[in-house]
């Protein structure tokens, strides 16, 4: 059964300093980081990589392999002269957690393993129903794929990432969504309501701030430790990983690029701002698009729906992408003046091509808009497409136990914000 870690609890709390217990903790994070990038690694390289000694790493190997979070694959035979090296990997069904992406207009649920691999899903394509209607899907679906696990790995859970927009009843109008049906979310807890329901530890953030969490743990964050990330939905999410690490902010609101102020969009199907000024929701999102693709009707197509008109090559479709890129432009110059990350991680919730030819002209217009002296950053496709939301949630009780935070060195690791409250941080026991 999963337990909360204490080490770091009885200090001062002040962060002033590590004692061994948050050092041993640190050092057992940072060599499943290791492994979770090199894919494989023996006990030597493992050493070089954490600059540890070979004392200190095998006393991590050992606990880490009590723990069941690593796992020996055989010998290594290299050629070289001496014993072949025994090589170790992060043990897929060494933990679990669940994944809950809940939008404004879904729910999806899923399993994953400690690699990052989804066992299973539950998706719901709906106008978000009431939270005592929706907190009874999310209970349900957590129980039904709670059945693929057997009773030992059911206590190797980590608990529920939530990932969901945090203000669900703002921006209605620019995303054509009816507000009574969200004005009951303005008062719920989501988190503790779900606790309340799964009697499982729940961790929540924004669903930009989650999916870039997954792009940090299981994707193009296994070699890169900067980047502003985007993720095109039916609003435009973003996150911000710096040094290896997310990056909250004050209310867990950072890189919440849809606030971005833009000029208004050209497009006729598009509302009119209020004042001079519109935001880059309303332009870069499939919001929009699908608003663009059936002016008038305030009526949401799918996602099968949107795949299908650009597959198509429906005019629509290219209209809103020129729009959209003339918004993402000045979006990311600024973002890079001001953050200086040298990649920008594009991901979408429909492709049919279209995200291929987003960001090649999105580098394109990037470049040829670099001030003198300076170098557009990279722009690059997301690992995750469709499943980045919900991925990025599962993530989020396995970003927080097991990665290498620099906070837990001075104990501002052991207590994890879930909706506000501090909630101490766990790791699977057997």
């Amino acid at each position: 059964m999963s337990r909360a870690g204490t080490a770091g609890q009885s200090g001062t709390g002040t962060g002033r300093g590590s004692n061994s217990a948050q050092l041993r903790r640190y050092n057992e994070r940072l060599v499943l980081q290791i492994l979770r990038r090199a894919g494989e690694a023996s006990k030597a390289d493992l050493a070089r990589a954490a600059n540890l000694t070979n004392a200190a790493i095998g006393a991590i190997i050992q606990d880490l392999d009590t723990e069941g979070l690593i796992e020996d694959v055989g010998k290594r035979h290299d050629g070289g002269r001496g014993q072949p090296a025994t090589m170790l990997r992060l043990a897929p069904r060494g933990a679990f957690g669940f994944g809950v992406r809940l939008g404004r207009a879904g729910i999806e649920t899923v399993l994953v393993d400690f690699a990052g691999r989804v066992i299973g899903r539950s998706a719901h394509d709906m106008v978000l129903p009431v939270p005592e209607k929706a907190i009874d899907i999310i209970r349900r679906d957590i129980e039904g794929l709670h059945e693929l696990l057997t009773p030992a790995e059911r206590r190797r859970i980590t608990g529920i990432g939530l990932a969901q927009p945090f203000n669900l009843g703002a921006w209605l109008r620019e995303l054509g969504l009816p507000a009574e049906n969200f004005k009951p979310w303005d008062e719920v807890d989501v988190a503790s309501a779900l606790e309340q329901a799964t009697r499982l530890p729940v961790f929540a953030e924004n669903d930009g701030t989650a999916a870039a969490v997954a792009e940090l743990f299981y994707g193009i964050g296994r070699n890169e430790d900067d980047f502003l990330y985007l993720f095109i939905g039916p609003a435009i999410g973003g996150g911000l990983i710096l040094h290896g690490d997310v990056v909250r902010g004050r209310t867990g609101n950072a890189a919440d690029v849809a606030v971005m102020p833009v000029l208004p969009s050209r497009l006729a199907s598009a509302p009119r701002p209020k004042g001079q000024w519109d935001i880059l929701l309303t332009r870069a999102s499939l919001g929009a698009l699908a608003r663009h693709l059936t002016p008038g009707t305030g009526l949401r197509p799918l996602r099968s729906d949107l795949e299908q008109a650009i597959s198509a090559g429906r005019p629509e479709v290219a209209e809103w992408l020129d729009d959209c890129i003339d918004a993402l432009t000045p979006t990311i110059q600024a973002g890079h003046a001001l953050l200086d990350v040298p990649l920008v991680v594009v991901d979408c919730d429909v492709d049919g091509g279209m995200l291929t030819t987003l960001l090649a002209r999105l580098q394109a217009a990037l470049e040829a808009g670099a001030p003198e002296a300076r170098h557009a950053p990279r722009v690059a496709r997301g690992s995750f497409g469709q499943d980045a939301g919900a991925l990025g949630a599962a993530s989020l009780p396995m970003f927080f136990n097991f990665s290498p935070r620099a906070s837990i060195l001075t104990g501002g690791a052991q207590a994890v914000a879930v909706n506000g409250n501090a909630r101490p941080e766990m790791l699977p026991r057997d």
